[in-house]
Formats: C-alpha cells, structure tokens, sequence
C-alpha cells in the first residue's frame, strides 16, 4: 500500500484515520483549503468510488495540469453523503407531538452490513436513530435523550438496539466515540451509556444487567485510565481526590472542521498550538462546543484551556457510573465489587461537594484545577447533581433559586449566563438541558419552577414548528422572534434530542 505523506499540522500518530484520504493527507488538505465544501464535514463523511489508492495516484498527477478543476475532481471520484431524511417530504401535522411521529422512521437507520471500502462510518450492528442534518451518524450522549421520545412513541427495541450498539463500541473500540466515525475515534462524549441501561433495564427488566455490566465497567475504565504522560481524563488534587476532565488524544485540527481549526490556531502563538487543538477536540468531548465554561477570557474561543477544567457535568455522570457499578454488583451477588465501586463513589461525592459546590453563590461550578478554584462561570451544567440526585435538599432550593433568577427567559433556560457568540451560550436553549433541569427540579421537589420551564420550552417549540413546520436543534429563548444561533455551521433540523425532549415532555 501507498504510503500518504503526513499532514503538516500532524503531532502524533494518527492512526485512528490514517487509511481514509479524506481525512488526512495531501487530497484531504487540497479539498479543505479549498473550501469547495462549505462544511467541512462533507468532505469526510464522503467515500472513495474506486480504489483509494489509484484516487491519490490521479491526484497527484492531475493537480498541477492547467485547467485542473478539484471540485469536478472529487465529486468524479467520491460519492455524496446522504442527509437524513433527504429528498422525503411530512406534510404538516397539527401538532409537534404527530410531526415527530411521522419523522422518527426518517431518522431509524438499519444495522449497517459491514465496513463500506473507505467509508469513515463505523457499522453498527443494531438498528439506530441519528440526530438529522448534517449528522449523518449517531451521537453518543444526543441519543439519551432522543431515547426519551422513543420511548414515549412506543420504540423500546430501538432504545434496546441502540444500548446494545454502545455496548459492541465500547467492546470493539475500547470505549464510544463521539459518534460512528473514524475521525471521532480520538474522543468520546458524556458518558450516558450508564443512564441508558439503566433505561433499559427499567423497560426490560433485571435480567438485562448482566447483559451490560461488562461493557459499563469497561467504559469506566476507558474514564479512568492513568497511562500515558501527562494522565488523561483523570487528575490528582493534592489532597489525595481524584476526578474527572474531558480530553481527547490526537491534538491536531479536528477533520470534520479542520479548516476553522487551522483558521484560529493562525492566532495562536506556534508553540501553544498543540495545546489548543486538544483544548478544541476536548471541547468536542464534552459536548459543549463551544461555550465560554471553556475559555479563560470567558469571551474568546482563542484562549481555551478546556483540559484545565474539571466538569461538574462529567463528574456526576462518572459519580452515577460508580453508583449504578455497585448496586449492579450487588444485584450479581459480587459483594467485593460493589463495594469497592461504592467507596469509589461515596470520594467523588466528597471531592464534589468540597471543590465544586460554592456556599457563597448556591450552585456548582466547574472547578480550575490549576488555579484550584471554581470557574465562576453560571451554567446549566450545575443542574446534574439534581437530576442523578447527588446534591442535598438544601443545595436543590438554592439552584433552583439561582435556575430562576438567572437562567429562565421567555422560551425556557439559557445555556450560560455569558453572551459570546458560542451556540452554547446565552441565547441559546437547548432540549437536553431543559430535560434535566425540568427532572432534576422535580427530583426535589420543585414543581412549580419545573412547569414554568417545561412550559415556556414546549411553547417555543410549538412556536417554531407552526411557523418553519420544522424541529431544530437548538433554540434563541431570549428573543423568541429569532433563531437559535453561533456555531460553526447552520441551524440544523431534524432534531434527535430537540423530538426525544418534546415527546417525553408531552407524553406526562
């Protein structure tokens, strides 16, 4: 096999995309320079008509000839990639509630037979549901929410089929990547894999534990593993705590942005490159690209320091994990286990409530393990320890106090307190957010907080529906007139998460 020249920005090994030229190489380059795609993404998500090989071999004697049209090129060579629900056409429905029927099956996706010859998708081998748009693939943490709504609809072998999915990447790759594509191999994103088996065995009983127990415990490992220099989702505190941070391990420019990545990082000083494109791809990680929780300036995306932070959200999420571990354990007799997991639990608890809950303010904060201290930055992520039932009754009046003075607008909560122009700032709502405060708040005991948000939420939605007969990805809640917006591509439609969040809400 031809060797592919390295791509210059390259830092370490990238093997998780080195057979793919359109992930990396000279023609993967030449096309996102270019910008003959809008997106970035297009491009990979596109696959080799022919031999890989022989497509490189004619590129790289066609290039230099006059008149040589790269767009024609690679449009000859390469075939489309699909957008979900392409070319079908939902009358529209009366309510939210029957487009999002009608649209589900747009949305399911086959198992896939096997690898596609120079595909970057990765084949599943259960049914799944993607978000729509230009996410063609599924997404990790958008499916637990989106399994919200399959489950109000009456699609409980889909959220089985699904888990089960999770279950074979965690087995075959070590752990789930941020979606079903090579290039997202590097990174994974919250881990909600615990959560929904634990769906799962609400809806298929008990008996399904030791179906899953394996694949969790793995993917806690993959959260907690301690190789490599400097460690990577994992740090020390002084005193002894351990928690939790997001991370990815190629830090190079991100293939499905790979231009905008390269754009900024030409502000950035040669030296500290390295250290943004991580910061950028763990960004990615956690789901929150981008938002100013990340940004030391908290204004600009050029002085992200993501890996610098530790989450209160992924934090609680690996609290659940440790949780769920033991009684699992427990229910399989492992006395030992479930132990040792507990105790696991009982000190992430602790490190916390002592690191991350501000007396002061009453709410959580991510917390600056370099400068130890809490971010300061107000975000919904402080609505976790609600909704998986870490925070004590008092901490729950405070954030809910704090979710209403600070947080609930016109359609719903804002993201963060901060307007930067990032989508995962202020104005910007979006329907996983909303389920977990709506959840968490009810968790405690706050029910009228919870129904003005639930109600603001499905209001804006209906809204949006009646006038662009669509369901979008996320939502302005602070001017109803306008869309969601920020970002590094268009307002989406579809929406996985935003169908899931309606439904469930709807269906109570």
């Amino acid at each position: 096999m031809q060797t592919e020249p390295k791509a210059e920005v390259e830092t370490m090994d990238n093997s998780h995309v080195k057979p793919f030229i359109q992930l990396t190489g000279d023609l993967f380059e030449t096309v996102q320079k270019a910008r003959i795609y809008p997106d970035s993404k297009h491009f990979v998500d596109m696959t080799p008509a022919g031999n890989p090989n022989k497509i490189l071999k004619e590129f790289r004697a066609e290039k230099k000839s006059p008149g040589f049209d790269l767009k024609a090129f690679v449009e000859a060579r390469f075939l489309q990639p699909g957008r979900p629900g392409e070319g079908l056409v939902i009358e529209k429905q009366e309510s939210c509630r029957e487009h999002i029927k009608k649209l589900w099956p747009m949305l399911f996706r086959q198992a896939d037979a096997g690898a596609t010859g120079g595909s970057s998708l990765i084949p599943l081998p259960e049914p799944y549901v993607v978000p729509g748009g230009r996410f063609r693939e599924i997404y990790y943490w958008d499916s637990y929410f989106t399994a919200q709504g399959l489950k109000a609809d009456g699609h409980d072998e889909v959220i089985l089929a699904m888990t089960k999915n999770f279950a074979h990447l965690v087995e075959t790759a070590g752990h789930i990547p941020n979606g079903n594509r090579a290039y997202y191999l590097s990174r994974s994103q919250p881990p909600f894999f615990t959560p929904m088996v634990a769906l799962v065995i609400s809806l298929f009983g008990e008996q399904k534990i030791p179906e899953f127990l394996p694949a969790v415990e793995q993917e806690y490992h993959f959260w907690m593993d301690r190789t490599g220099d400097p460690d990577r989702r994992t740090v020390s505190i002084d005193d002894g705590k351990t928690l939790n941070r997001y991370w990815d391990d190629f830090p190079a420019p991100r293939e499905e942005s790979w231009y905008e990545d390269v754009e900024i990082a030409e502000l950035i000083p040669e030296p500290d490159r390295e250290r943004f494109y991580r910061d950028i791809r763990a960004a990615c990680e956690s789901g929150w690209d981008f938002t100013s929780r990340w940004f030391s300036d908290k204004k600009n995306l050029s002085s992200i320091e993501t890996t610098n932070i530790l989450p209160v959200d992924l934090n609680t999420l690996i609290w659940f994990m440790e949780k769920k571990l033991a009684e699992w354990y427990f229910h399989q007799n492992n006395a030992e286990k479930s132990g040792e997991y507990a105790k696991a639990a009982d000190r992430r608890e602790s490190a916390i409530h002592d690191l991350m809950w501000d007396r002061e303010h009453g709410y959580f904060f991510d917390y600056h393990f370099r400068e130890k201290s809490p971010t300061g930055v107000w975000s919904l992520a402080g609505v976790y320890p609600l909704y998986f039932g870490l925070a004590t009754k008092e901490q729950a009046v405070s954030i809910a106090g704090n979710l209403e003075s600070k947080f609930l607008k016109a359609g719903g909560l804002i993201s963060t307190a901060n307007e930067t122009g990032q989508q995962w700032d202020s104005p910007n709502g979006w329907a996983p957010l909303q389920w977990l405060a709506i959840k968490g708040l009810e968790r405690y005991g706050q029910n009228e907080l919870a129904g003005k948000i639930r109600s603001r939420w499905m209001k804006l939605n209906e809204d949006v529906y009646r006038k662009t007969g669509k369901m979008v990805e996320k939502y302005n809640v602070v001017d109803l007139s306008k869309e969601g917006g920020g970002g590094e591509y268009p307002l989406q439609d579809g929406f996985g998460w935003s169908n899931g969040v309606y439904s469930a809400l709807d269906n109570e």
